[in-house]
């Protein structure tokens, strides 16, 4: 699993002039998925999300969870975060995992944030032409990566 996460002050996400999902200050949170994510990744992904200290505390320093700031989490399906560039101009999504395989994971996903920050995490529509509306604070953006669990 791949994600973008991005402190913000508010986001929102838009299907077909819907809104489906809208928070004020928390995390949105990108997540690719590719075919060989399991659930250990899942949890793994899940627990660093909101733990992860980048909310500001009365010093202003990077001292805060989403949990300690009861902020909001809005989570968005995102394919092209496994995009290859290596050769050509086009991008190729070989490594995302095919829908059958992503969207359980991307709900359960969603589940597990859910009961980890205790509200419900706001969502995309998953495999949609979704709009993202959203004040990044600070700006504060962090990229994460399963494969990758020594470097975060």
């Amino acid at each position: 699993m791949r994600a973008v996460i991005q402190r913000v002050k508010h986001a929102s996400c838009t299907v077909d002039s819907q809104m489906t999902g809208q928070i004020q200050q928390g995390l949105l949170i990108l997540l690719g998925i590719e075919e060989a994510d399991t659930m250990e990744d899942l949890k793994w992904l899940g627990q660093k999300f909101v733990n992860l200290r980048i909310f500001e505390d009365e010093h202003g320093l990077m001292n805060k969870s989403i949990q300690d700031i009861g902020g909001n989490i809005l989570l968005i399906s995102q394919f092209t975060l496994f995009a290859q560039t290596k050769k050509g101009n086009r991008p190729s999504f070989i490594r995302a995992a095919k829908p059958n395989t992503a969207k359980p994971l991307y709900e359960e996903m969603a589940k597990l944030l859910s009961q980890l920050i205790n509200q419900q995490v706001q969502l995309g529509v998953f495999g949609a032409d979704m709009k993202i509306n959203l004040l990044n604070d600070g700006p504060v953006t962090i990229i994460m990566d399963t494969k990758d669990k020594d470097n975060f």
